[in-house]
């Protein structure tokens, strides 16, 4: 399995943007399906982008499309999500997930996660 660590998170007022970071370690995740999950308080962990390079194919959820970006650097083996626009509802704990053949997009299809790391949005 690949090990995985977020950072980027922090306060950030609506309208902002943000960038967070996946960085991976124990082997390369170039061929992994990678998505960026989050919880808010109280609800359930969404799928809000994933991105699988060896098909160049990504996926957003309709909450986030046109605001949201997943992309990677293969030389530093980290995967990105560029925030704009942040809105309150965007508030919640990050996660990135991988795994190299996922059946689905749900959070029981990603066999490695990372801790996770805070957004909080301000009105």
């Amino acid at each position: 399995q690949v090990q995985l660590v977020e950072s980027g998170g922090g306060l950030v007022q609506a309208g902002g943007s943000l960038r967070l970071s996946c960085a991976g370690s124990g082997r390369t995740f170039s061929d992994y399906v990678v998505g960026w999950f989050r919880q808010a308080p109280g609800k359930e962990r969404e799928l809000v982008a994933a991105g699988r390079w060896g098909g160049g194919s990504t996926y957003y959820a309709d909450s986030v499309k046109g605001r949201f970006t997943i992309s990677r650097d293969n030389g530093q083996n980290t995967v990105y999500l560029q925030i704009n626009n942040v809105k309150p509802e965007d508030t919640a704990v990050y996660y990135c997930a991988a795994d190299p053949s996922p059946l689905g997009l749900g959070p029981p299809d990603f066999g490695s996660w990372g801790q996770g790391t805070q957004v909080t949005v301000s009105s």
